[in-house]
């Protein structure tokens, strides 16, 4: 692959979406989102299902005409007519082929669809996504994981410069999890190209993005860089003892605030408390209630993601 001309037009957002709203009909499945999505990022756009991810996705690809709003990809506004912007952009929503035709086949179409000259193209992409000893099967023989590689492969196979993907790693077990991974990487970082992958697993999007955007029934709630995230995460004492009620009424004495868990253990979130766990363990010691558990718990991305978006465990 070639170093993207992406030299030129240094200023110039990848991505930028002002103020877009999308309706159908009644219902506004977006509702005024404005994002920005730098050169050579990997953007993770993250939400439940049915939080407005594919919709987004769709407006900004052209496929569904905004409501309101403006969506610009390299400095160019976006329409369905401005063919030579799709030329600079992969995508991939579900893996669609061929289901008769071999692997090799089949992205030998997608070279000759993008207007590819260049035939070994097909090989270079195959390689780069560890298809060799499938390259030979019909589309319909391919596990779901190599399905997925060759979607992948579809949307990658004209060197675009912006990549948007939909759920990309949906049916991939851990390693091949990891190898798109590492691509994404390798992609972002050495060529330039621009990433931007939806989800509803924090837990991968973790990984692999620089930045995380969290949209939830069509508003951009939050943006974070994922350098920052583990200060976000929140951070609780999770105490108990042999004498319950002895034990609430020896912090309620010393102004510590506390709750109850379902588990039965306390809960305390004073920073006092979290900053000096042993000096309230030589307290509780003292006051004749030693601790049987006093543990500082960092709240689990899982948990950070559902309080982001105002749900609880259990009642999504």
């Amino acid at each position: 692959m070639n170093i993207i001309s992406k030299q030129k037009n240094r200023g110039t957002k990848a991505i930028q979406i002002e103020s877009l709203h999308k309706n159908f009909g009644e219902y506004k499945a977006l509702n005024n989102l404005s994002l920005e999505v730098n050169r050579g990022e990997i953007f993770g756009f993250l939400g439940l299902n049915g939080a407005g991810k594919t919709t987004t996705i769709k407006t900004l690809l052209g496929m569904l005409r905004p409501t309101s709003g403006k969506l610009y990809m390299l400095g160019e506004k976006v329409h369905a007519g401005n063919y030579k912007l799709w030329d600079k952009v992969g995508y991939l929503e579900e893996a669609t082929f061929y289901p008769d035709l071999t692997l090799i086949e089949n992205l030998d179409i997608a070279r000759r669809m993008q207007g590819v000259s260049d035939k070994e193209s097909v090989n270079r992409v195959i390689c780069k996504l560890g298809l060799e000893p499938h390259e030979k099967k019909k589309a319909k023989q391919l596990s779901l994981g190599n399905k997925q590689r060759l979607g992948l492969a579809k949307a990658m196979i004209h060197n675009p410069e912006i990549m948007i993907l939909d759920e990309p790693i949906n049916g991939l077990d851990p390693a091949g999890v990891a190898e798109i991974r590492n691509m994404l990487y390798d992609l972002a970082k050495n060529f330039g190209v621009t990433i931007f992958i939806s989800s509803h697993l924090l837990e991968e999007l973790a990984k692999v993005a620089t930045r995380l955007g969290i949209i939830h029934n069509g508003h951009l709630i939050q943006e974070i860089e994922m350098a920052k995230l583990e200060q976000s995460l929140q951070k609780n004492l999770v105490l108990d003892g042999r004498d319950k009620n002895a034990l609430k009424s020896v912090l309620k004495e010393q102004g510590y605030e506390f709750e109850e868990t379902m588990d039965g253990h306390l809960k305390l979130t004073d920073g006092h408390a979290l900053e000096s766990p042993e000096r309230l363990a030589e307290l509780l010691v003292k006051s004749n209630q030693p601790p049987t558990l006093l543990r500082v718990i960092t709240e689990d991305l899982e948990g950070y993601f559902l309080r982001t978006i105002g749900m609880v465990r259990g009642n999504i």
